[in-house]
């Protein structure tokens, strides 16, 4: 059973990373009053980018710039419509997930002709898991040995990365002038004009620090987590992440409880796939699949209390003329 269960959590480690860096992504466009339901489509176009740049140059580095380059470009294209425009943040963010699906299957077949994958990574074009001094070593020690061998120990690169960005986040909302101004222009923007700070500057930087995260989220689905990209890879990680981030309250630390939370569901789901259970018998997959979508509808519609949102969020900002 424990062995099983530190099965379980590695691979709840490794599902909940795409979630944790998108929510963080959305953390910060969110805070600083920009809504952002194309969380999907930055990490699908990145996954794409990623993947093809790898697959081209054989270098997993170079697939991670492509990727961030490439959501970047997304995140200020949703910036452009809604911060300088004041276009509608949730149809400008439902718009960019529909061209990055719409592109990335049409890219794909055009580039590799191989149904809309990119060609598959081996050595140098993936980012290769990483192992910690004396994890051999330690192995077959009792607990300690599993825990540090198994749950701590043999995952890439981005991994770490993705758990590094949340104390990193906290430390950058809450302890950095900037950070201080971001959450200032998402409840009170007008405010932040009147003290002489750009409000179209900060919600810009926002959006470029939610390009950088989605980029290495998707990154990480095709250049570390799987072999290379394929048709529609991120199925809806971008709307769980978004989940993961109203459930968490829009913190950085509750954000990545909520993204462990959903790793583990789809841990367990994939964990249960034919096997019985007593008094059951043999659950169809399509159930056991369905197993974290209908538990994150549970969880949000009544075990979170009343998440609020920044007080500005989803508003355009127009500066008031004297």
């Amino acid at each position: 059973m424990f062995e099983t269960l530190i099965l379980i959590l590695d691979s709840t480690v490794r599902l909940a990373t795409p979630l944790l860096l998108a929510a963080l992504a959305g953390l910060y466009s969110e805070r600083s009053g920009v809504f952002d339901i194309g969380l999907e489509g930055k990490m699908l176009g990145a996954a794409f980018a990623a993947g093809a740049a790898a697959a081209v140059t054989g270098s997993a580095w170079a697939g991670l710039a492509a990727g961030i380059l490439v959501a970047i470009a997304l995140a200020l294209v949703h910036g452009f419509a809604c911060i300088t425009h004041r276009g509608n943040q949730i149809v400008s963010g439902v718009a960019i997930n529909f061209l990055a699906i719409g592109l990335t299957a049409l890219l794909g077949q055009d580039w590799f002709r191989q149904g809309g994958r990119t060609p598959p990574l081996s050595g140098d074009g993936r980012f290769t898991n990483i192992q910690l001094p004396f994890a051999e070593a330690l192995r077959d020690v009792p607990v300690i040995g599993g825990l540090y061998s198994e749950l701590l120990s043999g995952h890439n690169l981005l991994v770490y990365v993705a758990f590094l960005a949340v104390p990193v986040t906290w430390w950058v909302l809450f302890r950095t002038r900037f950070g201080l101004r971001l959450r200032a222009v998402g409840e009170n923007p007008a405010a932040v004009d009147t003290a002489g700070i750009s409000v179209t500057w900060l919600r810009y930087r926002a959006v470029i620090c939610t390009g950088i995260l989605c980029g290495i989220a998707g990154t990480y689905l095709s250049v570390a987590q799987s072999a290379g990209f394929i048709k529609d890879m991120t199925a809806g990680k971008g709307f769980i992440a978004l989940a993961a981030l109203i459930f968490a309250k829009w913190k950085p630390v509750p954000v990545m409880f909520a993204c462990l939370l959903f790793g583990f569901l789809d841990a367990a789901a994939i964990r249960l796939q034919g096997q019985e259970i007593p008094g059951i018998g043999e659950v169809p997959v399509q159930a056991i699949q369905a197993l974290p979508y209908i538990l994150t509808v549970v969880l949000l519609a009544g075990f979170i209390g009343r998440a609020v949102p920044p007080k500005a969020g989803g508003v355009a900002y127009v500066k008031e003329r004297t």
